[in-house]
Order: C-alpha cells, then structure tokens, then sequence
C-alpha cells in the first residue's frame, strides 16, 4: 500500500496549494471507579501539563485567551498545533495544512502521544481517551471541527451556504462514525439538552442526533450544520474560516481524507463560480436525522422543490461536477475524486464492501458479528460499551485498531510520519514561522503571547502572520536578530494583551 508522506519531507508530485484546513477534536475520558488519582477533568489537565512542562513539546500560555482559557489552560505545541482543555475536555488543533495527507498525519499523531501519556504518567491502566462525539451515558456530546480557509469575495450567505448545505447533510453516508442508539436534543430558552428517546438500533452518524439547527453563529448554544462565525485568524480582507459542527470524529484515516478532500473540492467549485443544480432540502435538520437512522440504507430525501433524492445521487452531483472541472490537477485531486467514486459506487451496491474504509460500516460489522456470537440484540447496554471501545486512542485496546493490526482497515500513513508529525511544524504553512519564532523564545526562556496569526511581545511590534500561505522566512530571520538585542523582555500588562 502507498504511504503519503508528510508535507515537510515530500516525495509526491507537485501539488497546488489552493486551501488552509485543519481539524479540531475533542476527547472523551473516561476514568476508573477508583477516581483516587483525580476527576477526568483533572486527568485532562496532567496530561497538558505534563505535554509542556516534562515533554517540552510547546509552550504553554502567559495569558488569558478567552473568560474560559486562563494562563496555562493549554499552548500552542512545536508542531504548529495547539492543545488545550476545552469546557473539560482535552483538546487538539492540528496545524494549518495545505496538504490533505499532511493532515492526516497531524490529526493522527496526537492519538499516539495521549496514549503514551497516559503511560508515562502511570494511568495507562486507569483513564482511556476516546476520539469518539457522544457519551452514552449523560447524553452529551463533543464535537470534532473541521475549519476550511476561503476567499472573503464569495458570498457567504447566497452562495456558500446553499451549495454546501445538501453536501453536508448528505456526506455522512460516508463520513459517519456509526453509533447504538440515539438521543433527542431539546431546545429550551437558548439551551440545548438531550435525553434518551425511543430509538434503538444502530445509526450511521453520531453527531446527526444532536444537530438542532441549519446556521447559527454560537456553537455553544444550538449546534449547526454550519457555523456562521466569522473568526478568519488571518487577513479579514482576503479570507474568511468555515467552521463546521456537523462532522463525527473518524478513527478511520481513508474517511478523514474522504471528507475533508470532498469539501475543499466542492469549495475549490464554489471559488471558481461552478455550482451543481439547485440541490436545496426541503428541511435539511430533519434530513440528517432521518439519513443517520434510516435502517434500509435507501437515504432518500425531499427536495425543497419537490420530489426526492437518494443521498448517494445528491452526492454524485458534487462528484460529477468536480469529475468534469477537476479531473487531472493534482495528485490529491485525482485520489478524492477516485475514493469518492469508489464509495459512492460500494454504498449504491453492497456498503459491506466499505469495511476496511468507513468507520459505519466497520462499526457494524463488528456489533453484529459480536451480537451473533453472544446471542444480543441492539438494546442490550453491553453494545454501547462496544461501541466506546472502537473509539479506544491506545492502539493495544481500540477496536479499530485491532481491525487495523489485522489488515482490515485500510491506513495513509506511516508510524515514522506520526513520529515526525508531533515535532515538527508543516514547512509550506504559517505554522513553520510560528513554531521558529516559539522554539527560540522557549530556548531563550522569552515570554510571549501565542497566537495563531500574531505573536505578541513588550518592546517590540507584534509579529504579524496574517497570510496562512506565507511561511515568512525572511521576517522570521529579522525578528529573531531584534530579540538578540533584548536579553530579558517583560510580559505586556494586562491591558494591552489581545482581547
């Protein structure tokens, strides 16, 4: 099988760099009963701590970011990303990346160091981390965001959204992570609660219960297919982020490359001025529930102009148009492209092919073998347990790496990229000029205040990287020969830190 290699040692072709993206996820903890060594929360906070301050992976934050991020609440790391604890849950942001395999290696090394974490730290026996989006139990749910770098000229409201609604809705089909069971999320003067409803049986998405709206500005208060949040982390002139809520967090590597590669293709349309035919939802909310538990896999949906469409031919109007536009640009292009058709083909046909690629399927797979063998059926409790295990970080207790240890999952990278992946910054992005600017300040003990698009100092402008394209080497050079001539710099007071 191919391995792509990581952006900072290619040996792929030439590839554009068209797009910025990365991925957010929130980890699941779960802890032993004998919580003697402290709360999840707690464990959380350890295990960042012992990142920074014994690994000496980042730097670890000076000041306030936000009313709920006080100094040492997390920092950004020398691999251009950023880990920290978010409403209690371990965080991780992967560096800003053009290359979509680069990203996989990313967003897959971290998985590696929480689990050996853990074992340094002595509760490798005690506390497991999940990259999974609900706890079965509480009914809560955390989310895995994807963010998507695009031209400010677009209009956002009148063609953005209603070209990526349909396409979101329906890229479960494919993006899913699968989950037992289902919750109903419940909206009450602004607050989001959900509670157990009557569903029982498998479900291809787990985030699809607990979307509640279309857009919506706040992620805190109502989850939506698309964020509207206007927060660029760069150039306000030229770029503007897309933030997602809508995605499940993907154990498999082929389904993060899937997803991510279809989306930036389909904005890749959307910049160039192409659009599929109007594709719009009658109601988009409803729709991607009742694709998540459809139990024929028929995936059938109504159109807002009437009649109705399978979510595998919503899909191959995306995939047809890019196909006819796309086609031949670039390695990456070609490989979504291929996959793309690929899966769309196996889900119209017999989805069981999709074992060794989509997380759903490998899922449920495994769920039935087990309920065969033991004789269950989908409300016996021991499911959900099962269904947390494939989620397991630590690749000796995971169920899908269990599938991947045996050949039946199909992975894109190598174990010496995710070795590389966690020291080392990507070398065609703004990260690489973050991650030289902080390596000197941590070596020369400087104090500082990190950001993604500015680093903050006292007796010196802040440096400014608000191109996410630029890796700034010759700013870089001429900062550092400036901070030469300042043996000792003071914090900025409070006052004049970013707010």
């Amino acid at each position: 099988m191919q391995l792509f290699q990581i952006g900072f040692s290619p040996l792929r072709g030439n590839v554009v760099s068209r797009r910025i993206f990365g991925i957010e996820t929130e980890y699941g903890c779960l802890a032993n009963i004998d919580q003697s060594f402290g709360t999840p929360e707690g464990v959380a906070a350890r295990v960042r701590d012992y990142v920074f301050h014994e690994l000496k992976l980042g730097i670890s934050d000076m000041h306030y970011r936000d009313w709920g991020e006080p100094p040492g609440n997390g920092g950004f790391l020398f691999n251009g990303g950023r880990l920290y604890i978010d409403m209690g849950h371990l965080e991780y942001a992967t560096p800003e990346c053009v290359k979509l395999f680069d990203l996989l290696a990313y967003d897959k090394s971290i998985e590696r160091l929480l689990a050996d974490v853990l074992n340094d730290i002595g509760l490798g026996e005690e506390v497991s981390f999940f990259k999974n989006n609900v706890d079965h139990l509480t009914g809560a749910t955390f989310g895995c965001h994807e963010n998507y770098q695009l031209r400010r000229d677009i209009p956002f409201y009148k063609v953005v959204i209603p070209t990526l609604m349909p396409f979101f809705v329906t890229r479960q089909i494919f993006a899913g992570a699968g989950r037992v069971g289902g919750h109903e999320e419940i909206l009450e003067f602004g607050d989001a609660h959900c509670r157990r409803d009557d569903f029982v049986g498998f479900q291809i998405s787990q985030r699809a219960d607990h979307i509640v709206t279309e857009i919506y500005e706040w992620i805190q208060f109502s989850r939506a297919i698309i964020n509207t949040r206007d927060e660029p982390l760069g150039d306000h002139t030229k770029y503007r982020r897309l933030h997602l809520l809508v995605g499940d967090s993907n154990m498999s590597e082929y389904v993060t490359a899937l997803k991510v590669g279809t989306t930036s293709l389909i904005l890749d349309l959307i910049e160039e001025g192409h659009r599929p035919r109007d594709l719009s939802l009658l109601n988009p909310v409803e729709a991607i529930k009742q694709i998540s538990r459809d139990q024929s896999f028929k995936w059938m949906v109504e159109l807002d102009s009437g009649g109705t469409i399978s979510a595998v031919d919503l899909q191959r109007e995306y995939l047809n148009l890019a196909q006819k536009l796309l086609k031949g640009r670039d390695e990456d292009t070609d490989w979504v492209l291929t996959e793309w058709e690929s899966v769309l083909d196996d889900l119209e046909t017999d989805w069981e092919r999709l074992t060794d690629r989509v997380d759903w399927v490998a899922k449920k797979w495994l769920l039935e073998t087990f309920m065969a063998d033991e004789g269950l059926d989908w409300d016996d409790p021991w499911l959900e347990s099962l269904d947390l295990q494939y989620h397991h970080m630590h690749t000796e207790k995971g169920l899908y790496y269990e599938l991947e240890n045996q050949g039946h999952a199909r992975r894109l990278t190598s174990d010496q990229q995710l070795n590389v992946a966690i020291q080392n910054a990507p070398e065609d992005t703004r990260a690489k000029a973050r991650t030289q600017v902080m390596r000197y300040l941590s070596q020369n003990r400087l104090p500082c205040i990190v950001d993604w698009h500015q680093i903050y100092f006292t007796h010196e402008d802040p440096f400014e990287m608000q191109d996410p394209f630029n890796t700034y080497g010759k700013e870089v050079d001429t900062l550092l020969k400036k901070l030469g001539r300042h043996p000792r710099l003071a914090l900025p007071s409070k006052r004049t830190q970013p707010q």
